[in-house]
């Protein structure tokens, strides 16, 4: 690893078995990351579907936004509202891979933060508001977990 000399490597227990499917919890951390980076392009699909219906304009694709039906313009604003989460998941879920965290609530707000986003999506492009704050809640109280147990962990040794 290239910066391994500027942080010292993480000692993970073995693998645990209650939530994680046999897998540790930095291999769920990163597997995490890797789906909720993939899950930033679900909404997308629904505005490329649109884009290609309408005619897609190469000289100027942010005009068609207001020829989109109501649902494209949802999923375009899900899409960007995923960037947001992925940046304030990916530096927790990252934090807790450093800081060595190994708790089985890791691996919970890992898997909740997936499922709560892949629904988010689902619930914004629908149009189900009260579902779609309930799962961007889910999404927020998951990466915060993840800052708080990496604090423990570093407060703690």
């Amino acid at each position: 690893m290239i910066l391994s000399f500027l942080l010292p490597t993480p000692q993970f227990p073995k693998k645990q078995k209650f939530l994680m499917m046999s897998q540790s919890v930095p291999v769920v951390l990163l597997f995490a990351i890797a789906a909720a980076a993939a899950l930033i392009y679900l909404p997308f699909l629904a505005v490329a579907y649109n884009r290609l219906q309408l005619g897609y304009d190469q000289s100027a694709p942010r005009a068609m936004f207001d020829k989109m039906p109501p649902y494209a313009q949802r999923a375009t604003w899900a899409h960007e509202n995923s960037f947001e989460a992925f940046m304030l998941f990916s530096a927790a879920a990252l934090m807790a891979y450093v800081t060595g965290v190994t708790s089985d609530k890791a691996v919970i707000a890992a898997y909740s933060f997936v499922g709560a986003r892949f629904l988010y999506s689902i619930f914004y492009i629908v149009n189900i508001p009260l579902a779609r704050s309930l799962m961007f809640a889910i999404g927020s109280l998951s990466y915060w977990t993840l800052f708080v147990l990496s604090i423990m962990r570093v407060t703690s040794a």
